[in-house]
């Protein structure tokens, strides 16, 4: 049945957990719809992650394989002394530079990663924006 995938052995249990996935920008392209309803096997964003790409060959737009795919060279000076808490997730978890994860409108860094728990109902949105810049 499209949109039910069994995820990895890391972070799953044998529950079925059935979110609701918002796609924009280019994800939204190469999944074909904006929104879907989505179940897979598991209860952490590793494992939706693992399940959904395992159906739709969006991991490259998404996941960051190093830090320098990570981020991007920004044209204001870095302040060093930044206030505040900034999280990032380890390498080899991190989004690419400008594409975004989000569960319930929150950076899945502001949470716990890909390892944050999903719930029934949760709404995980995959983000990569057309950019057109020269």
């Amino acid at each position: 049945m499209p949109g039910t995938a069994v995820g990895s052995e890391t972070g799953s249990d044998e529950r079925l957990t059935t979110v609701t996935v918002n796609c924009t920008g280019h994800v939204r392209s190469a999944v074909g719809q904006p929104r879907l309803e989505f179940t897979f096997t598991g209860t952490t964003l590793r494992t939706f992650l693992d399940a959904f790409f395992e159906e739709y060959d969006v991991a490259d737009m998404l996941i960051a394989e190093t830090e320098a795919e990570a981020t991007t060279r920004g044209w204001a000076p870095v302040d060093e002394d930044v206030p505040g808490t900034w999280n990032a997730n380890p390498e080899g978890e991190q989004t690419r530079a400008y594409a975004r994860v989000l569960v319930n409108g929150r950076f899945n860094e502001s949470l716990d990663g890909l390892d944050t728990r999903l719930d029934d109902g949760d709404r995980v949105a995959l983000v990569y924006p057309f950019m057109f810049c020269l």
